[in-house]
C-alpha cells in the first residue's frame, strides 16, 4: 500500500505542471451528497479498479478544439473504435426542480467564456447507453457575458468558489439522463480551430411527477460548426463592442 501510494504521488506531481493550465469537473453535489468526478490523473492508477464514478471518463484536463469529432460530446476517447465516452458504472438520483452543483478545478483567469449545460434522456440503462451521433441533446442552462462584462467561466465561477449551479427543469419527465456540462474558453477563438471546449458528462436518475420532454434536439458532433456564432469570436476586440452569442440552441 505504501509503495502504491508513492507511485501514485509521483505520477500526480509529475503532471502537476501540465494540469494546472486547464480544468475539469472534480466534484458534483446533489442535495447533501458529494460525488467525486472522474480524476484523470489518479483514477487510472488505482488497483485493482478505480472508485465508481457518475462522471464519464476523460483523457485529461485538456480541451477539444475540433467540433467535428465525437470527442466534443463528453471529452471521451475517439480511438480504438470507442464512440464518445464510455458509460460510467453508477448514477446519482436528483429530483426534478432541484439544483446540481458542479465544482471545477481552479479555472485560469485568461480562459474567459460561457458555461453551457445540456441533457439527453437515455432510452435504456444509463450505465450501458452511449448516444453516439444521434440528435438527443437539449439545452437546459447557459451563462455567457453579463451586461457589465463579467464572464461565466472566469469572473462568476471564481466568485462562487469554482462551483457552477444549475436547476433540473421542474416539469422534466422522470428517467435516466446524461448531463453534458461544458466551458468554452475563448482566448484563442479569433480563428478556427481556436475555441477550446471542455465538456463533462455525468449520469443521473431524475425523479418526480413531471411529464415534459422537449421537441427539438441537437447532436454532438453537429450542434456546433466552424460557422456557428460564438465558435469564432475575438475575445480581445469583439469583447469590447458587443454581446457574446452563446453557441447552440435556445434553452
Amino acid at each position: 500500500m505504501f509503495t502504491s501510494s508513492l507511485i501514485l504521488a509521483s505520477l500526480f506531481f509529475s503532471t502537476i505542471t501540465t494540469v494546472k493550465a486547464h480544468g475539469y469537473v472534480q466534484d458534483v453535489v446533489i442535495g447533501t451528497t458529494h460525488y467525486t468526478g472522474y480524476l484523470p490523473y489518479s483514477d487510472p492508477y488505482y488497483y485493482p479498479a478505480p472508485p465508481a464514478r457518475i462522471i464519464r471518463k476523460i483523457p485529461g484536463n485538456g480541451p477539444v478544439t475540433d467540433v467535428s469529432l465525437i470527442d466534443i460530446q463528453c471529452n471521451g476517447y475517439s480511438g480504438g473504435g470507442q464512440v464518445g465516452s464510455a458509460p460510467a458504472p453508477i448514477f446519482a438520483t436528483v429530483a426534478a426542480g432541484s439544483q446540481v452543483h458542479l465544482n471545477w478545478t481552479t479555472w485560469p483567469a485568461s480562459h474567459a467564456g460561457p458555461v453551457i449545460t445540456y441533457m439527453a434522456r437515455a432510452p435504456s440503462d444509463i450505465t450501458k447507453w452511449n448516444p453516439g451521433t444521434a440528435a438527443v441533446w437539449f439545452k437546459v442552462d447557459q451563462s455567457g457575458k453579463t451586461a457589465d462584462g463579467k464572464w461565466a467561466a472566469t469572473d462568476l465561477l471564481t466568485a462562487s468558489n469554482s462551483i457552477y449551479t444549475f436547476t433540473i427543469p421542474a416539469t422534466l419527465k422522470a428517467g435516466q439522463y446524461i448531463i453534458r456540462h461544458e466551458i468554452i474558453a475563448l482566448h484563442s477563438a479569433y480563428v478556427y480551430p481556436g475555441a477550446q471546449f471542455y465538456p463533462s458528462c455525468l449520469q443521473v436518475q431524475v425523479t418526480g411527477t413531471g411529464t415534459k420532454l422537449p421537441t427539438s434536439f441537437v447532436s454532438f458532433p453537429g450542434a456546433y460548426t466552424p460557422s456557428t456564432p460564438g465558435v469564432v469570436w475575438d475575445l480581445y476586440t469583439a469583447n469590447k463592442t458587443g454581446a457574446y452569442p452563446i453557441p447552440g440552441p435556445a434553452v
